[in-house]
């Protein structure tokens, strides 16, 4: 039975790769794609998700969200993606008539209260969009059947010494979805950390497909951490893990939000002793098994 799911996402470069499998996986049902600001602003995350359905020939609705955190000031990781956020690969303009109006909150709140069933969200930038909903309109917790979002970290961050970017730019946000009480999944850095790919498995995408080709120009322009050693697609694991929750090492935790300290804000603090759990944070991959996975689920691609 198919996973009905929403990708609410800021693209990235990462999260073309996730895009990518979620929009092609025949075990996906994606319902719609949700933006909001985050490695670039609203307008060009936006852009890059219309021009992503556009590659696919895709009709998933594509809808715009917030454009700034709720609290704190704008960041972008342009140094990370580039100045589009996609660069590297020459994808056509697109064609602003395949956004949809509707403000992504809004979106999100329909389909799930009129979805037949629940709906796993996959958040894979800030969670503005995210802690909007849940605050707003408290009634679609019953219809959510999950969260799975990329950010966070049990240890070391990638954007401060202690947070992760996702979180970094919207903590306030993140805190809101981390006490929502809803069942909810940490992809967080140390499953990417954990199994890097490797330069030669990126260069081999070449070869797969289409999709291979443009997710390899893609990779050339990322400089993301660890890059020296390879390509951590952090975003990927978050569907790769719904489609094979099997293979990944995961422990229950209480995580909790930094969202004022001066050296540790955005921090995830992550409580593994805690006897009242909040969350499921995934861990580890062996690395083979995520290369092999990940190139698998991209052969549905075009």
């Amino acid at each position: 039975m198919k996973q009905s799911i929403i990708i609410d996402t800021d693209p990235g470069i990462d999260d073309a790769a996730a895009i990518s499998i979620a929009l092609n996986h025949p075990n996906f049902d994606l319902r719609m794609i949700t933006t909001v600001n985050g490695n670039v602003g609203i307008e060009k995350t936006t852009a890059n998700a219309l021009k992503l359905k556009q590659f696919f020939s895709s009709d998933v609705p594509v809808h715009r969200g917030s454009s700034q955190p709720l609290l704190t000031d704008i960041i972008d990781a342009s140094i990370v993606h580039g100045e589009s956020g996609m660069e590297g690969y020459p994808f056509p303009e697109v064609n602003q008539q395949d956004l949809t109006s509707k403000h992504a909150v809004e979106a999100m709140r329909t389909e799930l209260l009129n979805h037949g069933e629940p709906i796993t969200l996959i958040p894979i930038g800030p969670l503005t969009n995210i802690a909007l909903l849940l605050s707003t309109y408290p009634e679609v917790k019953d219809h959510i059947k999950e969260i799975v979002l990329m950010g966070g970290s049990a240890g070391r961050g990638n954007v401060t010494p202690l947070a992760e970017y996702n979180i970094y730019c919207d903590p306030e946000a993140a805190h809101i979805v981390f006490n929502s009480g809803l069942p909810l999944t940490m992809v967080g850095l140390d499953v990417a950390r954990s199994s890097t790919l490797s330069h030669n498995t990126i260069d081999n995408l070449q070869s797969l497909n289409q999709t291979g080709q443009m997710l390899h120009q893609l990779f050339k322009h990322y400089r993301g951490d660890d890059f020296e050693h390879g390509i951590n697609v952090y975003d990927a694991y978050t569907v790769l893990y719904l489609l094979h929750p099997e293979k990944f090492h995961v422990q229950e935790a209480d995580v909790q939000i930094e969202t004022t300290g001066h050296l540790t804000k955005g921090a995830t603090v992550t409580d593994f002793k805690s006897s009242f759990p909040n969350c499921t944070v995934v861990l580890s991959i062996e690395p083979d098994a995520f290369k092999d996975i990940f190139v698998e689920s991209l052969k549905y691609c075009k």
